[in-house]
């Protein structure tokens, strides 16, 4: 593996872990919508600061597109607070209006400037480790490294010191404001994380994937676990399975790493949803299936008890009759005869 190979990795990884933490709650609030809309509409912020100092690298860039995001949300509250647009809706009305906002920005007055409408959209990690971070001209590595390992350790404290109080306001905020928690704090607080966890891994990753790895991580997570600290690290988990995968798999292919790492996550949500051991769509059918066996039987004695010592037992206790009189097929029929005597029933 090169020193390029292992850095892109170490920047994807970060990035997984830094948004698949606060995604958990995002996820667990029932606003996953939320990081789709943050991650587009702080496009707005960026052409926005742009504009004023002229100057991509400056850090007034990562404030305006924190702040943008904020409002973002403040504006979704405020719709849904009006208690006549629902939450969705809401997130569909303000995000897509301040992302449009930002691209016809930039399509009119920014077109010389390469904030491409595509690489904000995809993102491309290949490029990430060419933008260097340099102290007295000492090399210290990818900017993208340093940002995101900022804010990973950011979002790693704000989850460990609020994780009682986190947890409190997102199954129950009401208990949370009558225990003094100030549900309404932590919840600006939590998405001002979310808008700089965006801004962060903007320029590396492209919004696709910061959205991807808040979101199907902890979806994902969430059908293994109820138990709140079992979840943050099995999505945390899902997020680096998914980078160092995606990375590989877009190698052989030669195809876009975050588009792979994107499907890769995808990928494992689709396995987990199939054959994860208790929620899984395979452990469902099997236990309907159970299920449906056990009451077959139930019914298989009851009918049994209904016609014993009678006359018609001899009839009616046949199995071509149970398919006439209980409308079972011969073969469930005979499965259900065969489980029956297998039980001792």
């Amino acid at each position: 593996m090169t020193q390029v190979q292992l850095e892109i990795l170490l920047i994807a990884v970060m990035v997984a872990v830094g948004c698949a933490l606060p995604g958990t709650y995002l996820v667990l609030r029932r606003m996953a919508l939320m990081s789709d809309a943050i991650s587009h509409s702080i496009l707005l912020g960026i052409v926005l600061a742009y504009f004023w100092v002229r100057d991509l690298s400056s850090p007034f860039l990562v404030a305006a597109a924190t702040l943008t995001g904020v409002l973002t949300v403040t504006l979704v509250e405020l719709l849904v607070n009006t208690r006549r647009i629902y939450n969705d809706a809401a997130i569909g009305l303000v995000f897509p209006t301040l992302f449009s906002l930002g691209v016809l920005l930039i399509s009119r007055n920014a077109a010389h400037v390469h904030l491409d409408t595509d690489a904000v959209l995809l993102g491309e990690l290949a490029f990430a480790p060419f933008n260097r971070f340099e102290v007295a001209g000492h090399d210290l590595g990818p900017l993208s490294a340093w940002v995101m390992g900022g804010i990973l350790l950011l979002n790693v404290l704000f989850v460990t010191v609020f994780y009682k109080e986190l947890k409190l306001a997102s199954f129950d905020a009401a208990l949370a404001a009558a225990q003094g928690f100030m549900p309404t704090l932590l919840h600006y607080s939590l998405m001002t994380l979310v808008s700089v966890t965006a801004v962060g891994a903007f320029d590396a990753v492209g919004s696709v994937l910061v959205v991807a790895f808040m979101v199907v991580p902890p979806a994902t997570a969430l059908l293994l676990s109820d138990r709140l600290s079992r979840v943050l690290l099995l999505a945390a988990l899902f997020g680096v399975g998914s980078a160092v995968v995606g990375y590989w798999v877009a190698h052989f292919l030669d195809a876009s790493i975050a588009g792979s790492m994107a499907s890769m996550a995808g990928m494992m949500f689709l396995l987990v949803y199939l054959f994860a051991p208790n929620r899984g769509l395979v452990a469902q059918a099997r236990r309907r299936a159970a299920q449906r066996l056990e009451f077959a039987i139930q019914m298989l004695v009851v009918h049994l008890l209904h016609h014993e010592l009678r006359p018609e037992a001899e009839t009616e206790n046949r199995i071509d009759h149970l398919e006439y009189h209980i409308a079972w097929t011969r073969a469930f029929a005979q499965e259900v005869v065969r489980r029956a005597v297998a039980m001792g029933v």
